[in-house]
């Protein structure tokens, strides 16, 4: 076994575990927003150590594609989440109460959208 395969597969396995990390978030977390957290944070995270352990397995002119897909998962990954987040607090699946700090309030108020 060398080093490589060494570096891989520690990446490969950390990054599964926080991938199943997740979604054992998903399923335990009580609401809408904790399980955007455990859906987004740790899948991203777990996503790009995945990959990387992958990359350290190819020739470089191949792992190329693989940093195009971290981008891509890094990108999309917090704007959907913003986007679940806001249409749940929106249509009400949000428990407000539990929201400390209601920023997504006031900016609703001022543009006119809030019930």
């Amino acid at each position: 076994m060398t080093v490589h395969d060494t570096i891989s597969a520690v990446l490969l396995l950390t990054g599964t575990a926080l991938c199943l990390l997740g979604a054992f978030g998903l399923l335990r977390f009580p609401d809408l927003l904790t399980r955007l957290q455990a859906a987004t944070k740790t899948q991203t995270f777990g996503l790009l150590l995945v990959l990387a352990g992958a990359a350290v397995r190819l020739e470089p002119r191949y792992a190329v594609a693989l940093v195009l897909v971290a981008l891509f998962q890094v990108i999309t990954a917090p704007v959907l989440s913003q986007l679940f987040g806001k249409a749940g607090y929106v249509t009400g699946a949000v428990e407000r109460s539990a929201v400390e700090v209601d920023e997504l309030d006031e900016r609703l108020r001022a543009e006119g959208q809030a019930d």
